[in-house]
């Protein structure tokens, strides 16, 4: 579930479909900064601002992750939302269109950084398409403090994993379980997210959404920092077959799982 993602080095090309970005749009900009800074312990450099001020956030001096603020006008949800690479944005907005899907954002130039366009699946879960140029994406893995998994909290994986499939080639992998509706998208025989079909325990005031986990070095601590910090425990650390595993929201509400390796 931890896997490094392909090809993780400034200048690697990541195959079409691998996640290679996360991406956070928040009110209080610098107020998030302070909030991840502390928790993860990430820097900030401004990153391309086409959609407003935007952050990139460092770890050791590679990029991780992006923070940019909403308009003050937008009252779009506050999420974490990742990226999924693309050969061509232009022609992979068109597949999301055909296939049932909206395309909310451009496509649209990111200044020298790459081609970029904001999309959701026919379930209504936001997603990013990026096409790279100067930025390849999320340049660190596996350490504490860089995003870990992706995964799509749905009512049933059946429609949905067919959406993606279509859009970007993944192979799916059903996770054979009596009561549990889980199946993990592969490139290349390699996992690279999963999709939970919830049923009638999906959150009603978020429906559909993607879900990012980050790496940290012990789940309890961070629990810890994150109520001290101003965000909120949703569920309490506990161990999976990946490791031991929590789900907070930063101090503006965006959710995200956080999880620790079994050493």
């Amino acid at each position: 579930m931890t896997e490094a993602p392909e090809s993780a080095g400034p200048h690697a090309r990541r195959a079409p479909g691998a996640p290679c970005w996360v991406s956070l749009m928040v009110h209080q900009l610098a107020a998030t900064e302070e909030f991840y800074g502390e928790l993860f312990g990430w820097e900030f450099r401004p990153g391309p601002q086409q959609l407003g001020p935007y952050v990139r956030a460092l770890l050791d001096g590679h990029e991780v992750a992006g923070i940019g603020q909403l308009p003050p006008d937008r009252r779009l949800p506050v999420a974490w939302t990742p990226y999924l690479a693309s050969d061509d944005v232009d022609e992979t907005a068109d597949q999301v269109r055909l296939c049932g899907g909206t395309v909310a954002v451009g496509p649209l130039d990111a200044a020298e950084a790459g081609r970029m366009a904001i999309a959701s699946d026919p379930s209504g879960a936001v997603f990013g398409i990026w096409q790279r140029a100067a930025h390849a994406g999320t340049a660190l893995s596996g350490v504490p403090g860089t995003p870990a998994w992706n995964e799509l909290l749905t009512f049933e994986t059946a429609s949905v994993a067919k959406f993606y499939e279509t859009v970007f080639g993944y192979e799916e992998e059903p996770v054979v379980s009596a009561d549990f509706d889980y199946v993990t998208l592969q490139l290349g025989s390699r996992p690279v997210a999963g999709l939970h079909g919830m049923g009638h325990g999906l959150p009603r005031d978020r429906g559909s959404h993607w879900l990012t986990y980050f790496e940290v070095a012990d789940a309890d601590e961070t629990l810890q920092q994150v109520a001290g910090l101003g965000g909120r425990v949703l569920r309490p650390a506990r161990d999976s077959a990946h490791g031991r595993v929590a789900t907070v929201t930063d101090p503006e509400g965006a959710v995200f799982s956080v999880i620790q390796s079994p050493h």
